[in-house]
């Protein structure tokens, strides 16, 4: 006897719906070590992008100092950018968390100054 088809579709989502909760749970941020990665350096122009437009300010991405990557329904990025706004030559450090969809749409989750 072939198994019915809505049995099927039953196990499959209950298998994709732990697999979600696991991954949802998320595990340790771990380093980014190739912070020049295209990828990466998209995600913080990103960021930077987003808060612009949220804020109505005029920060300019210069690089990302420092990063973090965790895994969860998708990702989660927590990075150090230095920007600079256009009146001032010096940038500051600011902190931004990113999360990035299974279909690589992203969201900025937080932005914050953590140095002048």
């Amino acid at each position: 006897m072939a198994p019915k088809p809505l049995s099927l579709l039953f196990v499959l989502s209950v298998l994709v719906a732990s697999f979600s909760y696991e991954a949802s749970a998320g595990g340790e941020y771990q380093r980014i070590i190739d912070l020049k990665d295209p990828h990466v350096v998209h995600i913080g122009e990103f960021a930077v992008t987003e808060h612009n437009n949220q804020n109505k300010t005029t920060l300019e991405f210069v690089e990302i100092v420092k990063g973090e990557k965790q895994v969860v329904a998708g990702f989660n990025y927590k990075l150090l950018i230095a920007a600079k706004d256009g009146a001032t030559s010096m940038p500051n450090n600011y902190e931004a968390v990113i999360f990035e969809d299974l279909q690589s749409v992203l969201k900025l989750k937080s932005f914050k100054i953590v140095s002048t």
